[in-house]
């Protein structure tokens, strides 16, 4: 048990959203002990929690919200908090998506210490599941979270493009290991799918400078921050998604070619396990099976 944690003034944050290609304007609120994080659009008057329940599309990010008053690629702002132990949080943002600023969440963690985390006069216990908890399998794919006394995450990935092949991590989740060694990896999208993605609406803010751009063979635009850069990046995203639990996480989570549905169903999953032994109460739900088994 720990005491709860806020930001002890507003943080203003700036920026495109990666799929909307819109400016959006972000300001990060304090929040009372016991709030959690919520999202709140100002243009629409909507409040959304971040919790499992919520999610909603998975389009390459993940969603909160129903359609119309959504709040989109949402993963690397609560990854972020959830890296750094931030538990309450409001977070205004005057249209559909965040802003995707250099595609990592390290500008999110430079915001949070520009706002000081501060500690608040309310314990917050983790959530520990009692069980192996597992998605179920697709072809290829594994994601499950083991009962233990820390939060560890091992996450592999295998591409067949040259540039990124088969890579995998390994790591104790702390405040220090996420802001070194997972907060600055960026996230990548393939030059050949580009247009393709577009032309369903996505990816319209995609450039050079906020996201790592994969050619045929290499990357196009520059040096990368790690050797492994992408499987660390898929594991900043899988805490963010791991974020919608609603609460810090106690446990060794294994992923394989996982995404943002099977990452969300497992964070449903926990907070179903938690609900059953009377850890928490869950919201309505929101369609994460469908997303899953669209996905």
């Amino acid at each position: 048990m720990r005491s709860q944690t806020t930001l002890a003034r507003p943080v203003r944050v700036h920026g495109i959203g990666l799929h909307t290609g819109r400016q959006a304007q972000v300001v990060l609120h304090p929040a009372e002990p016991g709030e959690g994080i919520t999202f709140f659009r100002t243009d629409v008057g909507r409040e959304i929690r971040a919790v499992s329940e919520a999610a909603g599309r998975f389009d390459y990010s993940t969603s909160l919200g129903p359609r119309g008053e959504e709040v989109g690629t949402v993963e690397h702002l609560l990854s972020a908090a959830f890296g750094s132990g931030l538990d309450n949080l409001s977070v205004e943002v005057d249209g559909s998506e965040l802003p995707i600023l250099d595609g990592s969440a390290l500008p999110w963690i430079r915001a949070f210490q520009v706002g000081r985390i501060v500690r608040q006069a309310a314990p917050i216990d983790p959530i520990c599941p009692s069980r192996v908890l597992a998605v179920p399998q697709a072809p290829g794919k594994r994601l499950e979270i083991r009962p233990a006394r820390e939060l560890r995450i091992t996450y592999s990935i295998d591409f067949e493009n040259p540039a990124i092949g088969e890579q995998s991590i390994t790591m104790v989740v702390t405040p220090e290991s996420y802001s070194r060694h997972l907060a600055p990896a960026r996230t990548f999208g393939f030059l050949a799918e580009y247009e393709h993605l577009k032309s369903k609406g996505l990816a319209r803010g995609a450039r050079p400078d906020n996201c790592i751009v994969v050619g045929s063979r290499h990357v196009e635009n520059g040096e990368l921050r790690f050797a492994d850069e992408f499987v660390r990046h898929k594991a900043l995203d899988l805490l963010g998604d791991l974020a919608l639990v609603g609460r810090p996480l106690l446990g060794h989570v294994v992923a394989h070619r996982a995404g943002h549905a099977m990452h969300t169903a497992l964070a449903q999953m926990i907070r179903t396990d938690a609900e059953r032994r009377g850890s928490i109460t869950l919201e309505s739900r929101a369609g994460i099976s469908e997303a899953l088994a669209a996905n």
